[in-house]
């Protein structure tokens, strides 16, 4: 190898002299203009993402709503309470079964409770408890949910009202029916 051979790393660069360049008129304007505005790159992408995010909470949140908070049906069924209970490890709740009216006028099925609810207050719990035990047919006013809740119950049928039914009287089929005493008649006189 031979060393007689320039090194260009070790070697001082003369220095330059920068050229003076004379900013013309429009020039000038250009660049005041320019560091006037402000760049905007992306902004039409943020505000479509942030409209899209916004319109996707909305949406999720009238859902739940709609599913979980907002009854889709009121109505009643009338029948006989079988069973009321609390039952639930975290939350606790009232949980009854009652034999629908309709349900017991069909001969061919074999009888156990249809219509599963649950109960939000501990008032309407004693009452139905109280209903439970006489034998005597009620009307259960109800709304029913799309999805339950933990804390409203294992029932989409949620209790709002429990009355007894002023209609037709029907006694309770689970009820034993007690036999009816003979009457004795007085021998009449002539």
């Amino acid at each position: 190898m031979d060393d007689n051979f320039n090194d260009y790393f070790t070697e001082e660069a003369p220095e330059e002299q920068p050229v003076q360049h004379v900013e013309t008129e429009q020039e000038r304007e250009e660049r005041e203009i320019k560091e006037a505005t402000i760049e905007r790159r992306g902004y039409t992408v943020k505000l479509l993402l942030a409209i899209i995010i916004v319109a996707m909470a909305l949406f999720l949140g009238w859902w739940i709503w709609q599913h979980y908070f907002h009854p889709y049906r009121v109505s009643q069924e009338k029948g006989w309470i079988m069973k009321v209970s609390n039952e639930g490890t975290l939350f606790k709740t009232y949980e009854g079964e009652m034999i629908s009216e309709g349900y017991i006028e069909d001969t061919l099925v074999a009888m156990h409770s249809d219509f599963q609810f649950s109960i939000p207050t501990d008032s309407l719990a004693r009452e139905a408890m109280r209903w439970a035990g006489n034998g005597q047919r009620i009307v259960l006013t109800y709304n029913e949910y799309k999805g339950n809740v933990l804390w409203r119950g294992n029932s989409r049928h949620v209790i709002t009202k429990i009355e007894a039914d002023s209609g037709l009287v029907k006694s309770n089929p689970y009820q034993q029916a007690q036999p009816e005493q003979p009457t004795q008649q007085a021998p009449k006189k002539k």
